[in-house]
């Protein structure tokens, strides 16, 4: 797949994009897998959000690979981009309003997998679009405000002015980093998983990798991939993994810290 000059553009000006039913064909190998995968996990019990990371790497590593994923990280990213790690979720509730990172000078997104029908009165993802510009006033101002819209604008989070992206499974979403988005009126049940992907690092940036893998830390894992992501790839997807693997060499010893301070791998 090859993203037209309009649909990058759309992005890049808005911070998300959604594709139609891109990923139907393979619904139901996602969605057994997806059932699978969380079968080695205490049951998802609907009290708070289960979660799983890395989520494709126990068994859907091959999205990975597929041509969809690929040119669409190809597309935002260059042709270089890196895999950076997943997660898949069993929601619960609310999600407030937040950005995942905060990169003003690095590009990292979302490719975002809902298995349920979602709209705005069942959890749908909301975005604000335009809201990956931190840098622009408008930006700043959410950055400032908007986890605060009750003190600050008078009205909850779920009326914060947003764009609703009602999904069926089959749908994929994507969404820069750096965009607030949030869920609303959802069910105990939601289920989803990401595959992230950022822009290759350059040499003057090697702090700021390190620093990112580190991150991973909080769900207690030795190295940032799998064993079966890395041992299958193919010389094309290892050129998405190699720069990471090259650089995960202080995150066991960093995650053996994590597992003496916690309770339990991180849920998010």
């Amino acid at each position: 797949m090859k993203m037209t000059k309009e649909q990058i553009d759309f992005f890049e000006t808005f911070g998300f994009i959604k594709f139609p039913q891109l990923v139907s064909d393979r619904l139901d190998w996602i969605l057994e897998e997806f059932t699978q995968t969380f079968s080695n996990t205490d049951p998802h019990d609907g009290t708070r959000r289960s979660c799983v990371a890395p989520f494709i790497d126990q068994r859907m590593s091959t999205l990975l690979d597929d041509p969809r994923i690929e040119g669409i990280g190809s597309a935002l990213l260059g042709d270089d981009f890196n895999y950076m790690g997943s997660d898949g979720n069993y929601y619960t509730g609310n999600t407030s309003w937040h950005r995942d990172t905060y990169q003003p000078n690095h590009k990292h997104i979302k490719i975002a997998f809902y298995l349920d029908r979602l709209d705005e009165n069942t959890g749908a993802l909301r975005v604000i679009p335009g809201s990956h510009r931190m840098e622009d006033l408008f930006g700043k101002d959410l950055g400032e405000k908007t986890n605060r819209s009750d003190l600050h604008w008078g009205i909850g989070g779920e009326k914060v002015p947003a764009y609703v992206l009602d999904v069926i499974p089959g749908d994929v979403l994507v969404f820069n980093h750096n965009t607030f988005h949030s869920a609303w009126n959802g069910s105990a049940h939601r289920r989803m998983f990401t595959i992230n992907l950022c822009e290759r690092y350059k040499d003057h940036e090697h702090q700021d990798l390190l620093d990112y893998i580190a991150g991973a830390s909080r769900f207690w894992i030795d190295r940032y991939y799998s064993e079966v992501m890395m041992n299958t790839a193919s010389p094309e997807r290892m050129k998405h993994l190699e720069q990471v693997m090259a650089n995960d060499g202080h995150l066991a010893a960093l995650s053996a810290q994590m597992r003496l301070t916690m309770s339990e791998p991180a849920r998010g």
